[in-house]
């Protein structure tokens, strides 16, 4: 793992602010307006939902750390490249063909979310993280391709920290909502910041795309 993916990580959410305010902006306003000027709930909650983004990472990483084929690792990898590719065209508006994914995952997104409704309204710090934990289950084509870039790395402890620092991305929208900065969050959600992060992210894509291709062709010379 290196500095240019944790910083890709971070990137990923901070580039993900609009679609995260569109898909979590409603409860992370309502946990801020229930906690009274009181930072707790509302960190409480953000905490809870990072905390399943890399609970979620690590047993991926996991999993992908048990395959023993090479050609299916490098499959992983190409994978990740153009879903990195396919969140920067979503970011931008440019595409929006990650929304199959959320529809596909909203099965299991409705028994998750059937559990949180005794947790509403949050009042405490406790049910504030636990209904948190439960929405970083949500349905989200973004989290997906986070999801799906970071457990390339086979390893559940490095893509748990790439999920978790991905959360940690996501925070300036998430908190600038909870605690109801709108100007920031109206900045993050211009289309021209959109466009960068999108285009910034498809540019990371690309340069992993061909460094695969690169490789690939490299070891078939050989």
């Amino acid at each position: 793992m290196t500095n240019a993916d944790l910083a890709t990580a971070l990137l990923m959410g901070l580039a993900g602010a609009g679609h995260c305010i569109g898909m979590c902006g409603g409860i992370a306003s309502a946990i801020g307006l229930s906690s009274h000027n009181r930072p707790a709930l509302p960190l409480a909650y953000h905490a809870g939902r990072i905390g399943s983004y890399a609970l979620i990472g690590a047993a991926l990483g996991a999993v992908a750390s048990t395959i023993q084929m090479d050609l299916w690792r490098i499959l992983l990898r190409y994978a990740a490249a153009l879903m990195l590719i396919a969140m920067g065209l979503y970011t931008a508006n440019w595409w929006l063909g990650l929304r199959r994914l959320e529809s596909a995952g909203s099965r299991l997104w409705q028994p998750i979310q059937k559990l949180t409704r005794p947790l509403l309204p949050a009042k405490h710090a406790h049910q504030a993280f636990l209904l948190g934990t439960a929405w970083g289950f949500l349905p989200c084509g973004l989290i997906y391709s986070a999801l799906a870039w970071s457990s390339t790395q086979a390893n559940p402890l490095n893509a748990g920290l790439l999920m978790a620092l991905f959360g940690i991305g996501t925070l300036p929208a998430m908190l600038t909502t909870s605690l109801g900065a709108q100007w920031l969050t109206r900045w993050l959600n211009s289309q021209a910041v959109r466009r960068s992060m999108g285009a910034g992210l498809i540019t990371w894509g690309l340069f992993n795309l061909a460094m695969l291709i690169r490789h690939s062709l490299m070891m078939h010379s050989a």
